[in-house]
């Protein structure tokens, strides 16, 4: 569940057949808006105060509105929207103390990390991964050469790494099991590592390996280079139709091909979404995924707030169309600059989720109002997707009529947009605060002691056994 804080732009140069408009929109002014937040949304963005016209039509406002760069982060809560429980300083604190102390060198991760180093040199000599008893040790620390660290998260940072002996660019996800079972997670983290292995889809990041240590759990990937959509679309600043079509498109055959196989993913975001070379979508992150049957109602309080549809906020129980929600808002951000609903403390987020009515800027197509306005139902039976047909409800929407879904899972469109990579070791398109951290605290293998308590775990992609 990696988030991410863009900072403020470079000064890259422009790409006009990625925006839309060519003049940026209008920005709302936020006065009204409480905004002290800044421990779960980042530092409150300053916006210029303009006069916008709004109408009402149909139950959906028109307006303009502005871009935001920064959001919370995904979660797992015991609470819904009608329970105060949950407080705002549980949410991520550690994460955020922990990335200040990593950038300077001085965290108790680093000091944990070294001091498995020294264990390892001193007891050991090499990596000894704690292998689970039914599978034989396949792939290990030792198979790794760290590179970059290229992101973090709550519970998990990941590294570019290179298979040693080979030219393999790879992505090491890398989760504390301390973490994990301080917060009563573990069967998240086993879900994400069983889901990847059932899924093979070209929208779908893969995953070639996983296998443990002592204290920490890893899940080797494909290396997605684009960046993520989120820092993309902070970039470029807002997505032309014709663009946000192709990767709403892809991210539809994606999640559908999930809901075939029995799994949701809760947790749809642009930081969840990655770009290839080739300006292709890949979701990640599987972390809040869950399985399910036809029959199955989760009543959790998880995922990211600005995502969650409202099912999920008032806890009344969701199935997976709660995902078709997550998709209209991404589809809005993508065509906008922002998710539609924003601003304030997390209470007040999810009565605006609950309550107001969807902002639906003019320039945009009737086709995309349309389909905007079934994707983000507030009621789940009558959303775009819960129907009979479902998924095909939303394939078959008028938006998508010049696309040939054939074509697009053969992955033979291609994007008007591709990301800027210079090779397979580019990390240009990731965030330097994670490229320029220091690697003392990349992955150090551990001494087995104690029981293990991840089981299972070890995999290896039949494709690429040796």
């Amino acid at each position: 569940m990696v988030s991410a804080q863009i900072s403020q732009p470079t000064g890259k140069p422009i790409h006009n057949h990625v925006l839309l408009p060519l003049q940026h929109p209008n920005v709302i002014s936020l006065d009204d808006v409480d905004l002290d937040f800044s421990d779960i949304f980042g530092p409150a963005q300053v916006f210029s105060s303009e006069n916008v016209a709004v109408s009402e039509t149909n139950g959906f406002i028109y307006e303009e509105p502005a871009v935001i760069y920064s959001r919370s982060h995904s979660f797992v809560g015991p609470t819904n929207y009608v329970s105060q429980s949950l407080k705002l300083s549980k949410l991520t604190p550690c994460e955020n103390e922990h990335l200040l102390e990593l950038v300077e060198g001085d965290s108790g991760e680093t000091k944990d990390l070294l001091e498995e180093a020294t264990l390892e040199t001193v007891v050991t000599g090499k990596s000894e991964v704690h292998a689970d008893v039914s599978i034989p040790r396949s792939v290990g620390l030792d198979d790794f050469e760290v590179l970059k660290v290229v992101g973090k998260g709550a519970f998990a940072k990941v590294y570019q790494v290179r298979k040693i002996g080979t030219s393999e660019i790879l992505a090491m996800k890398v989760m504390r099991k301390d973490k994990i079972l301080e917060k009563d997670h573990a069967e998240y983290m086993k879900t994400e590592r069983d889901v990847l292995t059932k899924i093979d889809h070209p929208f779908v990041v893969r995953l070639r390996y996983s296998f443990q240590t002592k204290h920490r759990l890893y899940l080797v990937l494909d290396f997605v280079n684009g960046g993520h959509l989120f820092f993309q679309l902070h970039r470029q600043g807002l997505f032309r139709e014709d663009l946000a079509r192709i990767y709403t498109a892809e991210i539809v055959s994606a999640v559908s091909h999930l809901h075939s196989n029995g799994i949701m993913h809760r947790d749809l975001k642009p930081e969840n979404i990655l770009l290839d070379a080739d300006g292709h979508v890949l979701l990640t992150d599987f972390g809040l995924a869950k399985q399910f049957d036809e029959n199955t109602r989760s009543n959790s309080l998880c995922g990211t707030i600005e995502y969650m549809a409202p099912e999920i906020v008032l806890g009344k129980g969701h199935d997976k169309v709660a995902d078709w929600w997550s998709v209209g808002v991404l589809l809005y951000e993508m065509l906008t600059g922002k998710p539609p609903f924003v601003g304030g403390h997390r209470q007040k987020v999810q009565q605006k989720i609950i309550k107001d009515k969807i902002k639906l800027p003019a320039f945009l197509s009737s086709d995309a109002h349309s389909l905007l306005k079934g994707l983000l139902h507030k009621e789940a039976s009558k959303r775009l997707g819960s129907g009979i047909r479902g998924c095909e409800e939303i394939k078959c929407h008028k938006w998508f009529r010049s696309l040939n879904w054939k074509k697009l899972e053969a992955r033979e469109i291609q994007p008007s947009f591709c990301p800027q990579v210079s090779g397979k070791l580019c990390v240009a398109n990731f965030e330097e605060q994670w490229t320029s951290m220091p690697l003392l605290d990349s992955p150090a293998a551990s001494p087995k002691s104690g029981e293990n308590p991840f089981k299972g775990f070890s995999y290896v992609r039949p494709t690429v056994e040796e």
